[in-house]
């Protein structure tokens, strides 16, 4: 109920000061209840009782005869008062501290002093060699002498008032205070954490919910608005590299068959493999930003059989690549995705190295897709920056056709996309090992 009344106010201010207000309610409710239950169960030692009691007692003595002096004083020990009549020289002997003087009763008296309307001969903290007592002047030549009791911890009048309330609303603070930091604050942001980590941006949708206190709105709000103008950003340059690709492919095609009817030679062969460069580098750009893997549907497949075709449609052109693996596994994934995926990697593969593996195995969280080749691998600099668009790694895998770079930075896509990991391995003694981890759906 509490809680719900904090999430009706729109503000974190506003919110703040009805914590405040209710914690102060519950102070002033439930410290008067701990202050008498304590009082009431647990009988400590008060100085300032003590004090008033040797005041009272010192101010009898000092109009008492001699006689009725030792009366009053051994009757009040009967009653169960430590008290003893002194000489007022014995006061020379008092100290202001003790080495047998406990820490918790100088915190105690730090934090709630003692009244000053009453302070004892010698002041509050008074040894008497190693006791610890209170003492009155009776008069000139005498003085009254009480022991305090230091088996427990020695308290003063306000300690448990005053205490009872410090420690309540201490309590009180911090639990409504962490309460009101989870629910309004820490739960809200990891909710926008999760959806901004899982966030579509093909997708024209709100990804962040817009519900809370008003500043957590107004940051949703702004996400939102954020996803909308990168989702309009992206989606124009797609248009606008479409245009340019369609724009281009006119009069590639043009020159593509003039090249053709050109006599066979080596002008013709040269002619004919850069027209096909270029139009092999349009489209792999506009596959880059297509981004049709996020717009595909999640669907129950058999990934070995993906798996397995992706390997026969590269041996059955000439490439050495041998699948190892169930012959049946089915998860749920991006099919038309995860085949371009493994289709990018055994293709990279097969252009720098003459062997080619592929390993599916299923396990506990998932399953993982192991492409290996025994080309001349990626140096350990690189293996980072190869997934980054249009990074090309060293010469040692670049080759005349290799492209703007993106097969790995698609590949890579595809993986999160999916909540996988990709990893870029060294194989021994020489090439390179592509581990895809898809965990379960």
């Amino acid at each position: 109920m509490k809680m719900r009344l904090l999430f009706t106010l729109r503000t974190i201010h506003a919110q703040i000061a009805v914590i405040v207000v209710l914690a102060l309610l519950i102070v002033v409710t439930a410290a008067p209840i701990v202050e008498r239950w304590l009082r009431d169960d647990y009988h400590t030692p008060d100085i300032e009782q003590l004090a008033d009691r040797l005041r009272a007692v010192a101010d009898i003595l000092a109009v008492a005869t001699p006689t009725e002096r030792d009366t009053i004083v051994e009757a009040a020990r009967r009653s169960g008062w430590d008290m003893t009549l002194e000489p007022l020289l014995l006061s020379m002997q008092f100290a202001g501290a003790s080495e047998g003087e406990r820490l918790t009763d100088r915190i105690v008296e730090w934090l709630f002093p003692p009244d000053d309307w009453t302070v004892p001969l010698g002041g509050w903290r008074t040894f008497l060699g190693d006791r610890r007592v209170v003492a009155m002047q009776v008069d000139d030549t005498s003085m009254i002498v009480s022991t305090v009791a230091t088996d427990d911890i020695l308290l003063i009048t306000d300690f448990i008032g005053q205490g009872t309330y410090y420690v309540v609303a201490i309590l009180t603070l911090v639990f409504l205070f962490s309460s009101f930091a989870i629910w309004s604050i820490l739960l809200p942001l990891r909710r926008i954490a999760h959806a901004a980590g899982n966030a579509d941006l093909s997708n024209d949708a709100p990804i962040f919910e817009e519900r809370g206190s008003r500043e957590i709105v107004v940051v949703a709000k702004a996400l939102n608005s954020m996803h909308n103008r990168i989702s309009v950003m992206m989606e124009s340059r797609t248009r606008m590299l479409r245009g340019i690709s369609h724009d281009l492919r006119t009069p590639l095609t043009r020159l593509r068959m003039r090249a053709e009817n050109l006599p066979e030679g080596a002008s013709r062969d040269a002619m004919l493999s850069d027209i096909g460069r270029i139009d092999g580098l349009l489209t792999e750009s506009l596959d880059y930003l297509r981004d049709n893997h996020r717009q595909e549907s999640i669907e129950r497949t058999d990934i070995a059989s993906l798996v397995q075709t992706v390997c026969n449609e590269f041996a059955d052109v000439g490439f050495n690549v041998e699948y190892r693996g169930p012959n049946r596994l089915t998860v749920n994934c991006r099919p038309l995705a995860l085949t371009r995926a493994i289709t990018n990697l055994c293709d990279n593969a097969t252009k720098f190295g003459r062997s080619v593996s592929v390993e599916l195995q299923q396990e506990s969280d998932g399953v993982a897709i192991g492409i290996s080749d025994d080309g001349p691998g990626i140096s350990g600099q690189d293996k980072e920056r190869v997934l980054e668009p249009f990074f090309k790694a060293d010469a040692a895998r670049n080759g005349p056709n290799d492209g703007f770079g993106l097969g790995l930075p698609i590949v890579a896509e595809i993986v999160q996309a999916h909540g996988g990991r990709l990893q870029l391995l060294d194989r021994q003694p020489h090439g390179l090992h592509v581990r895809l981890e898809l965990p379960f759906s």
